[in-house]
């Protein structure tokens, strides 16, 4: 999960600082945390097959991650081979309100894309081939609200309240893993 906005995170949650917010801003190092929290600890290689880069671009990018403390090295699971890294934390949380600026809305456009690129990948894999009870439960909705910013706010923390609140529980029996993406921002930028 990239991204809650601005509910008090839970403990295994890491509020982005600036410095972080900037390492983040790079899709390509969104998206190696991203898999590193969702599938666990990866090697170098893998992660650069995985993503289609070179072994050199993938630890750079992979560097850039460790220097920021969202990531570490598995130095118990690597060999002279290979390097194998993990994520730091599960979850990352920021909130333009705490932290705007050139960095914040680099990191956010950064999150726009990676939930786009998640939301493409649903509908060309994830939905045709999803078992029945999964796709009777499924969600894709868009609202229109007309909102002041304060309204909005609000909106985006009670939201994340009750995301939190799913986050806390033991996973029932027959429980998989589901992605919920929350997006709220002014469809006029002008304004109006």
């Amino acid at each position: 999960m990239a991204d809650t906005g601005s509910t008090p995170p839970p403990a295994e949650g890491i509020t982005l600082d600036a410095a972080a917010l900037r390492v983040l801003a790079h899709p390509t190092r969104l998206a190696l945390l991203n898999r590193l929290r969702r599938d666990g600890p990866a090697t170098v290689r893998g992660l650069a097959a995985q993503f289609e880069l070179d072994s050199g671009a993938a630890s750079y990018h992979l560097r850039r991650l460790a220097a920021g403390g969202l990531i570490e090295e598995a130095t118990e699971l690597g060999d002279k081979r290979d390097r194998w890294w993990r994520a730091v934390h599960r979850a990352s949380y920021h909130d333009p309100a705490d932290r705007g600026g050139a960095e914040g809305r680099a990191y956010t456009q950064a999150v726009a894309v990676a939930a786009a690129d998640s939301l493409r990948h649903a509908a060309a894999e994830a939905v045709p081939s999803m078992p029945e009870e999964w796709f009777a439960a499924t969600a894709f909705s868009d609202y229109e609200l007309r909102l002041t910013p304060d309204e909005l706010a609000s909106l985006k923390d009670e939201l994340a309240a009750v995301v939190h609140r799913y986050q806390g529980r033991e996973a029932a029996a027959g429980a998989a893993s589901v992605t919920v993406q929350f997006q709220a921002f002014p469809r006029d930028v002008t304004g109006r």
